[in-house]
């Protein structure tokens, strides 16, 4: 279990902490095999397949352990609190030798939530590194206020709206998040990170699991799902989901369907969703 104290200290001047062990290499290899043939499942479904690569958690109950795993549990509430809630689980995946980049951005500029309590614990399920375009971090960037982003729908872009920051960010300021399989890093919402591409053999695997205080809310307030994941909702600002029903099933499916329209209509206010590439 990690130690709680010095993960705070180092999130709260830098804007993130990695890495931390959250399950051993043998635990992450099941989850990816757990995905890939649930992908293969799904293949000839463009929907489900967006669907199970975007709430893996809510479709898989491997995954929804994943998010409950006691390890980011125990990272993650001495900075947010014991009631916690997991907003999103979806994965970003890099094809082995593909050009899919994320430019310098800031999460929290499109989700709109009303609040700054949320970490990102992105896990690896396969090794990150340089070659496999891992993240790049700028320290102490968390502090800034949110910047001016532009939209723009580049096709090799893996964010929602191809989003990128309207300011200049000098590359040499970033730190590389490099993860071993298994490990996973925290970031803070207001960060400034980006990723370049895979150019390796292998796919580049993470599941980004947003984790929230129980007090935050949609500024539209849409009650999107959320898996209460930890503690008690005292608020009921969201949609509480259960875990799976069970592995892929149809129900679970139509759940995370019904989502999907709430998200982007959340995600691509004043644009059209079709252009998107999330949801």
């Amino acid at each position: 279990m990690p130690a709680s104290q010095p993960i705070r200290e180092t999130y709260v001047n830098d804007g993130f902490f990695f890495p931390i062990d959250v399950i051993n290499e043998t635990q992450a290899q099941a989850l990816r095999a757990d995905l890939e043939a649930a992908e293969a499942e799904v293949a000839d479904d463009p929907e489900k397949l967006m669907l199970l690569q975007s709430y893996p958690d809510r479709l898989l109950p491997s995954f929804d352990r994943l998010i409950r795993d006691p390890n980011l549990i125990a990272a993650v509430s001495p900075i947010l609190g014991d009631d916690l809630m997991v907003w999103s689980g979806g994965l970003f995946l890099k094809e082995a030798n593909s050009p899919g980049i994320v430019t310098w951005h800031q999460d929290l500029n499109y989700w709109g939530l009303d609040e700054l309590d949320e970490i990102t614990a992105w896990v690896a399920l396969s090794p990150s590194n340089i070659a496999n375009g891992c993240m790049r971090f700028v320290p102490g960037s968390h502090t800034r206020q949110l910047v001016p982003h532009v939209d723009t729908f580049a096709e090799n872009n893996l964010l929602s709206r191809g989003q990128e920051i309207a300011v200049e960010v000098d590359d040499s300021d970033g730190v590389d998040v490099i993860l071993k399989t298994g490990q996973a890093s925290l970031h803070h919402g207001h960060l400034i990170h980006a990723s370049g591409p895979n150019t390796t053999n292998d796919r580049r695997i993470g599941a980004a699991i947003r984790y929230i205080s129980t007090s935050m809310r949609q500024k539209t307030q849409d009650r999107t799902l959320v898996a209460l994941v930890n503690g008690e909702d005292r608020y009921g600002h969201f949609t509480i989901a259960g875990s799976p029903r069970g592995r892929l099933n149809e129900a679970d499916f139509e759940m995370c369907r019904q989502d999907a329209q709430i998200r982007r209509r959340v995600l691509y206010e004043g644009v059209d969703p079709a252009r998107g590439n999330r949801y």
